[in-house]
């Protein structure tokens, strides 16, 4: 019998079009990934309520998955959110919103040419890609930091801790060594 699977998502997650899921070990507090093949689906139904709004977004989710088909790596970003979401419970959205103009500061001198790209993709050429994507994430209303988001410096060690154990850290361009780099990122996001 053949591997037959059809996935109807309700979110803008994107995790349809992968062959990972995550969970959170509510007792641990930690969130894991597994992976297999047989986890992609062979069609993703997308069925969108306020037709044309939700149907560009579940396009753009789609599309933004591509990088699961060619390993581009999601690093410290990713990673941390992971981390962020199991251990103090921040919904994933918002641990990207949180994370990615930190992480992107912090990576500047590792990847200029990529973020440069960004920042012209932006609109706005020349700029630091830190700066344009954390404008972007304010313009939208979304939470910036981790106090909007109710992560207290408090908990920074132990979510230090934890990042070094998912595999998007160690994809980071900038190369993370220990909790105390990830401490250095969650600071700037604080």
């Amino acid at each position: 019998m053949g591997h037959e699977q059809l996935t109807l998502p309700t979110t803008l997650s994107g995790g349809e079009f992968g062959f990972s899921a995550g969970c959170t070990d509510s007792a641990r507090r930690i969130k894991q990934s597994y992976r297999h093949p047989l986890f992609v689906p062979q069609v993703v139904v997308l069925d969108p309520a306020d037709l044309d709004a939700r149907l560009k977004c579940q396009l753009g989710v789609w599309a933004s998955m591509e990088h699961n088909q060619d390993g581009t790596p999601m690093g410290a970003s990713h990673g941390i959110g992971h981390v962020l979401g199991g251990t103090c419970g921040v919904p994933h959205g918002h641990t990207s919103c949180v994370m990615l103009p930190a992480v992107l500061d912090w990576n500047a001198e590792a990847n200029p040419e990529a973020q440069a790209r960004v920042s012209e993709a932006l609109g706005r050429p020349g700029e630091p890609a830190s700066r344009v994507v954390d404008e972007l994430v304010r313009d939208l209303g979304l939470p910036r930091t981790l106090t909007e988001v109710g992560v207290s410096r408090d908990q920074f060690d132990v979510v230090a801790r934890n990042a070094m154990h998912d595999r998007c850290i160690h994809t980071n361009p900038r190369t993370i060594h220990s909790p105390d780099d990830v401490l250095e990122i969650l600071e700037l996001a604080a």
